[in-house]
């Protein structure tokens, strides 16, 4: 089993430590409720005190807390030894989580000039571009990591589809093992050639996380600088006359008071596409470089913000169908027993994002799976008898209380129509997989994810959350580094980049004039 209870304090308030948004000196904080929410303040001796939103929802906090688990890392981090976190990232002996996800950047030239990026050349002013030997030689690092090699890659950027040898990449990607791979992308080439899309299908690639910030034009004008609406439109169409296609999951970045009224509109567009869409990645936007508190509180956006808004624009979900992603903790460490063999565990630190997932039939027949599945008392069922299974040497018993457990948790009468076990089961095997599984062809239900994942930034900067990340940038310095490390605190992507990059003039001179 590869992960335990965690050591995290629990209740409010509470001490843990933060960055100076100034200095970016490690600096004590404290998390506390008022009037509901709860608030994260910290003083540098320097800079002086900054106050600021952590989650909207003193209740949700409470309840997510007491889902978190600690992993135990990886079996030969690159940095041993390491004494303070987050300035020893690589990954370090400090962190409790393996790599879940990958994030690999192919490139941060881009097709767009996003007024909200942080991950483009027209900003940095130069290119970052590993070469393909370098690529796949970070990809190698990812799949070496031991106890579990890393399991999904995501290629970002810049945007990835403009990466010289993408569908080369893509094929390395799969001939190395990777069950998952995905892309993040503004949609633009392959919405213009069909061709293309077909051909990373046929590569391997398994799902498009498409950036998706809402069903109006001047959303995309405002976050995005030109209309982009079609564009994502002509995806889905394009995604729909193909027989074997990549899954796409939305990801909208929602900013208070520019497309906060949208999370419930791109949810229902979601439902009524589900034959092609997936699921729903909600990402509240993180503030980067200096912002007054002022323009902080204007358009700060939490995860239980998404929570309350999606309450109130859709009939679908309400506040008590969404749990945090290590809920599904007892699951891993249950097949990791029952197999003797350690499988990918989703130990994030309990406050990094929410989820649930939805049954749908049609647009006026969702279902979320809370309604039927009694969530508490069957994961902590199910992490106990892992518990039982690991030291068992005899693990088919194990396997029929499983099932039991299962059967006990699960109300047949609120369940979807024509739902039984076996087939529920099989439908969860479908999560981080696009085959169709022939015992669900006459089951008329599809399921969907619709989760909110908040990356944090200097203001809200916890470092309990960097040492259990579960989702990590690889680097072509054979590094493995956190998310929210490699975007914000220490920033390590700027180092990262300015060691593998060109200036942007000499880019143009050496290999023409188009960079962007």
């Amino acid at each position: 089993m590869i992960a335990k209870e965690s050591v995290l304090p629990k209740g409010l308030p509470k001490k843990t430590e933060s960055l100076c948004p100034e200095c970016k000196s490690i600096i004590p904080a404290t998390i506390y409720e008022s009037e509901g929410r709860v608030l994260m303040e910290k003083e540098c001796p320097v800079h002086g005190k900054v106050t600021d939103v952590y989650w909207s929802d003193a209740a949700l906090y409470l309840k997510a807390e007491g889902f978190a688990y600690d992993g135990v890392g990886v079996l030969d981090p690159l940095i041993k030894g390491a004494k303070v976190c987050p300035n020893e990232c690589g990954l370090c002996d400090l962190h409790l989580s393996h790599t879940s996800l990958a994030n690999l950047d192919l490139t941060n030239r881009c097709n767009l000039k996003c007024p909200i990026c942080f991950a483009n050349a027209n900003a940095a002013g130069y290119v970052y571009e590993p070469s393909y030997e370098e690529v796949v030689s970070m990809l190698e690092n990812l799949r070496n990591q031991k106890p579990v090699p890393t399991p999904a890659v995501q290629f970002s950027g810049g945007e990835p589809t403009i990466y010289p040898r993408f569908l080369d990449v893509i094929r390395k990607a799969k001939e190395l093992g990777f069950a998952q791979i995905q892309i993040a992308t503004n949609g633009i080439r392959i919405a213009q050639d069909e061709e293309f899309l077909r051909k990373a299908a046929e590569a391997g690639l398994n799902t498009i996380y498409l950036q998706f910030d809402g069903l109006r034009e001047d959303i995309y004008v405002t976050t995005r600088g030109r209309s982009l609406l079609d564009v994502k439109m002509k995806v889905i169409e394009n995604l729909r006359k193909m027989e074997r296609r990549p899954s796409v999951v939305l990801v909208p970045t929602i900013v208070k008071g520019v497309n906060d009224d949208q999370v419930g509109p791109i949810l229902r567009f979601a439902i009524e596409n589900s034959d092609v869409i997936r699921g729903v990645n909600y990402q509240p936007v993180a503030f980067t470089g200096r912002i007054s508190k002022e323009e902080r509180e204007k358009g700060r956006y939490t995860l239980t913000d998404l929570v309350h808004d999606l309450e109130e624009q859709t009939s679908y979900v309400n506040r008590d169908d969404w749990y945090p992603v290590p809920t599904v903790v007892p699951i891993s460490t249950l097949v990791s027993s029952l197999l003797d063999q350690p499988k990918v565990t989703f130990t994030s630190h309990p406050h990094c994002g929410l989820a649930s997932y939805l049954f749908i039939q049609d647009a006026d027949n969702v279902i979320p799976l809370t309604r039927f599945v009694e969530v508490e008392p069957l994961f902590k069922e199910l992490y106990a008898l892992s518990e039982k299974a690991e030291k068992a040497k005899v693990k088919f018993p194990s396997k029929v209380k499983a099932l039991n457990i299962l059967k006990k948790h699960i109300s047949k009468e609120k369940a979807p129509e024509g739902l039984n076990l076996i087939k529920f089961l099989r439908m969860m095997e479908t999560v981080f997989s696009d085959e169709t599984k022939s015992g669900l062809a006459e089951f008329s239900w599809r399921m969907m994810f619709v989760g909110g994942m908040h990356f944090q930034d200097d203001y809200n900067y916890d470092i309990e959350r960097v040492k259990r990340c579960v989702i990590h940038y690889a680097t072509p310095d054979g590094r493995i580094i956190p998310f929210c490390a490699y975007n914000g605190g220490p920033t390590y992507r700027e180092e990262v980049e300015r060691k593998f990059s060109v200036p942007i003039e000499e880019w143009r001179k050496t290999r023409g004039t188009e960079f962007t």
